[in-house]
Parts: structure tokens; sequence; C-alpha cells
């Protein structure tokens, strides 16, 4: 693997609008970014993913952009966006912005020019298309419920595509003028300072054409996207122009959003020269999720479902890439409710799920709050909800005959606002947020779980993610760690998660999930114990006895 500069970083995900609100009005800004630039440094990460700070209408939470090149006044200027750029760079921290360009906002000059002239240069920006006897051109359901196509505003005889929300139109990327304004935003952007970009929902940029139906999965006669991007084919075509126009001449940190990709489709995404840098692994995260909804998944993983998924991508990916591990996101419900039953909740079990995924062969990324252990939020009613995508799923577990509690609880488990919640920074009012009123419900936990307690504490789990940023970074173990190998141990332990990264070193990463001891074999003398979310440790000559949720990183021989 040719070595790029931000194979040993450490990224971190900023949800600018929950972060920190400097000025009152209950949403987060840039200047609160800014504010926190020294605590992201400490903590030990180099790589800030920004969530969409551009104008919108926030029908979608800013992903649903109608500009391209400016900030929203919420958020704050571009003179701020520039000072963020360079107070990061003075840190050798790098900045990546959310490039969402499968979609944008209904208000953005495009589409109010397409809906003046259908027929024009900008009605082909879109997928509008005539109405046929009241018929949809396919019977897709968008990611938000409901059908993909929209009576176009003003023109009762036109539809347009949407495969998100009614108010996120898709781009036509078939059309080379759509790809060479978002090629010309994009260079706008790199040549401001940015590190790169993270990339949204690319994979939906490719439709499967001429719009065809396919058998309903659901009872609304309509059926998943997901089963066109099956048979969608050519999207290399539309990614590799993008990465040589726009990605590969400022030798940018680019980490794709992408599902359903091909596992010989892998090298081409994240290979030597693939589109991306990077790209998420989503395989855990997906576990356990049902086509029906919600309410007929996993509400977590147990320990040997985590091992499996987590190990599979690690075997997957191998040597072709360097793919980016996560435990949660902005879209996703906090990593130690999803994936840490609640019986076995605890701090040293917090530790060790932080543990497991930071040193895996790859990319580790840190969502906002996931430092100090944030948990999901225990919704009462869906008044407290602003999220799209659970108010979709409430209603579908009530069409599935759910009582309005089971409904609820469904959506609750799985709901986007779980992560999106005000980031706790200390025991004060509104967690340290904002002076104003939350622009969503603070979780009520906090004045336990907060930023400001953990700082202080040494055995917190805010001071062991430091103890791993700090150990990758480490010169000695660094080698190791970003480019070694990985390898499973005793993979058929039960509730044993175990692995080993070889290179300069040898290292032995060992995770007891359970809440019983647990002996493990060791494959040869141990040399140094690295980090331990325990103050003992038991190890004889042969094997070394773990205590409940313990987490040890071992240096051996072999």
């Amino acid at each position: 693997m040719k070595k790029k500069w931000w194979h040993e970083k450490i990224g971190y995900q900023i949800y600018p609008k929950s972060f920190l609100d400097t000025n009152g009005d209950g949403v987060g800004d840039l200047t609160g970014v800014i504010e926190k630039l020294p605590y992201l440094e400490q903590l030990g990460v180099d790589i800030l993913w920004l969530s969409p700070v551009y104008p919108s209408p926030m029908v979608d939470n800013g992903y649903d952009i109608s500009d391209y090149e400016n900030i929203d006044p919420r958020f704050g200027t571009l003179e701020d966006m520039d000072r963020l750029i360079a107070e990061a760079k003075k840190r050798e921290m790098y900045i990546l912005m959310d490039l969402v360009v499968n979609h944008c906002s209904d208000e953005h000059e495009w589409f109010q020019q397409a809906i003046k002239d259908p027929d024009g240069k900008y009605g082909n920006f879109f997928y509008i298309r005539d109405k046929k006897d009241d018929k949809a051109p396919c019977n897709w359901r968008s990611y938000f419920g409901g059908p993909v196509w929209e009576e176009l505003p003003g023109h009762p005889d036109k539809q347009y595509l949407h495969v998100f929300h009614k108010k996120q139109p898709d781009l036509n990327w078939e059309n080379p003028e759509v790809r060479e304004e978002v090629y010309k935003n994009i260079r706008w952007w790199m040549e401001k300072g940015l590190g790169g970009f993270r990339i949204d929902a690319i994979i939906n940029i490719k439709k499967k054409l001429p719009f065809s139906d396919y058998p309903a999965d659901r009872a609304d006669g309509l059926c998943s996207v997901g089963r066109m991007l099956e048979e969608a084919e050519g999207i290399g075509e539309f990614l590799g122009e993008m990465a040589e126009k726009c990605f590969h001449p400022y030798d940018a940190f680019t980490v794709g959003e992408v599902f359903n990709e091909k596992e010989d489709e892998i090298k081409d995404f994240i290979g030597e020269n693939g589109y991306f840098s990077s790209m998420f692994d989503f395989e855990e995260t997906c576990y356990g999720k049902s086509e029906d909804g919600w309410y007929a998944s996993k509400p977590y993983l147990t320990p040997e479902e985590y091992k499996k998924c987590i190990f599979h991508t690690q075997k997957k990916i191998g040597d072709t890439g360097m793919i980016s591990n996560i435990i949660e996101n902005h879209d996703e419900p906090r990593g130690v409710c999803h994936y840490i039953s609640p019986e076995d909740r605890c701090p040293d079990s917090r530790k060790l799920l932080a543990g497991v995924y930071f040193l895996l062969k790859g990319i580790p990324f840190i969502y906002q709050g996931q430092e100090i252990g944030m948990e999901n939020m225990e919704f009462t009613s869906m008044d407290q909800i602003d999220d799209i995508s659970t108010i979709d799923e409430y209603q579908v577990a009530l069409r599935a005959g759910c009582s309005e509690k089971e409904a609820l609880d469904a959506a609750s488990a799985f709901s986007r606002d779980n992560a999106r919640t005000p980031v706790q920074w200390s025991a004060e009012k509104n967690a340290g947020f904002s002076e104003g009123e939350p622009w969503l419900g603070v979780n009520p936990n906090y004045k336990e779980i907060n930023v400001k307690s953990q700082l202080t504490d040494s055995d917190s789990l805010l001071s062991f993610y430091k103890k791993l940023t700090a150990l990758r970074k480490a010169p000695e173990y660094k080698e190791t760690l970003v480019y070694g190998t990985f390898a499973p141990y005793q993979e058929e332990q039960k509730n044993l998660i175990a692995y080993t990264r070889n290179g300069e070193k040898n290292l032995l990463i060992l995770g007891n999930m359970q809440a019983q001891s647990q002996k493990v074999s060791l494959p040869g003398e141990v040399k140094e114990v690295l980090l331990n979310n325990q103050k003992a440790v038991e190890i004889t000559e042969k094997e070394i006895i773990l205590k409940p949720y313990q987490f040890i990183v071992l240096e051996t021989a072999v």
C-alpha cells in the first residue's frame, strides 16, 4: 500500500447544529467549533468532518442544500469558515466538508429554474418526466417513505424524482453539465484549503435506467430503492471522473458513505487509484436491520454478532485499501446503546467497545460525544422528535400493527435524533451547549455524563480515548497499528473479541465481552502491557485471565 498523509490520522465527526452554540440562538455554530479546537487537539484527532453547514431550509438538517458555495447564517459566515480552516491548520488539523451531490434542495436556484422551464437547460439537471395516466415511472419507495415521484410545482402534468425527501430532488448525473457544476463547486472549496470531503449517499447517483417497477416489498405497493441499486451499473464512470478532476489534483482525503458495494468493486472504491481515499464500514451498522422497518430490527447486537461483522470487514478489505471504522455517526443510535446490551453497560464495557474498534486496521473515526459515552435519548413522545426518518418509521410501525408504545419504542431505538442531541459539555444549564433554548432536547443524563467531569478524571472514558489516540500515534507502535497486518485470534472463543496487529511490533488485542472472567491462551511471551481498562492484569506463562469486560493490549514476542 502506497503511504499517504492521511493513513495515520484520526477522524472526528462534528454535527455543527449540536456541537456548541456561542451566540445563544440554540443552534451550534462554526465559532463553537473554533472554540473547541484545543479540546479536539488534546483528544488527539487530526481530521474534522463537518456535517453540512451550507445554506439550507433544514428539512433534512442541512442535507438539503440551497447554495453550495456559502455558509448558512445559522452557523456563521464564509469568513468564519476561512478562520476555522486557518485555525485548524495551525494545529496540523484538516477540515472535511460534507459533499451532498446526489440531490440538492428544491430551493436551490437550479431547481427553481427547472420549475420555470422544465424543458429548458435546468430541467435536464433533474429527472423530470411527464405524467402518463397518473402512473409514476416506477414504484420505488423513498428512503423517508412514500413514492420517489412528486408533482413538479406549477406543472400538474409533470413529476420529478427524489429518492430522499420530496424537498430533495435528485440531480441528473447523466447530464455532463450537472457534473461540471458539481466539480466546479468542489474545486472552489478545495482552493479555500479544505483537507477533503466526506461523500454523502453517493451510491445513489447512478440509476438503473430506463425507470421500471420491481416487486412490491410492503403493503404500500412500493419497493426499496436498494432493489434498483443492486442492478445499477456504471457508477465508476462518474466517480472516476470526479476523482481525477477534483480530488487527485489536491491530494485530498475523501471518505465515502458507500452501501451495497460488491466485493469485487472495493479496489475501485478505495484501492491504489480508487475513487475515494477511504469509505466507512457499515457492516455492523446494517446487521440486524429489517427491510420491513425499524420495528422489526434488532435494537442491539450480541458480542458474537459484532465480532462477526467487524472481522468480516477486516478480512474482506485486507490490503486493498484503508477502511474507516466507526461505532456511531449522525444517522445512527449511540454506539454504547447499540453494541452493548443494557445489562452489560458499565464503565469497563464502554472502554472495551472503544478499544476493540479503534485499533482495527483502518482509520478510526470518533463521533462527537462518543468519547464521553453519550447515550440514546429516552423519548417519551413523538413530539420530542425532529428527524423526518424517525417520523416515517413510527408510521411504518403503526401500519404494521404495532401499538403506539411499541411504535415509539422502535422509533426511539434507532432514531437519528439519538446522536443529534446537544453535546454534553458540563453539568450546567443545557449541558453547557447553549445559553438559549436548544433546537433539540438535551439528554437528561448530562449531569452524570459530560466533558467537564471527565476531563479531570484519569479513569474516565474520555481519558481512555486519549490513551487510544496516544497509542496509535506512539512512534514505536504507529507503523504497526497503521500498516500492520490484522488477523483474528481465538475467533471461536465465545464473547471474546481478540485479534493481532503485526508489523514492526507484535500486538495482541483482547476484549472479554461478558460478565464472567475467561481464560485465553497466549501465542508467546508477553513483553509489555500497553493498555488496560482495569487496574490489575493476571498473566501466567501460557495464558491470561480476563476479568469481566476487561480490554487489554499486549506487546508479544510473536
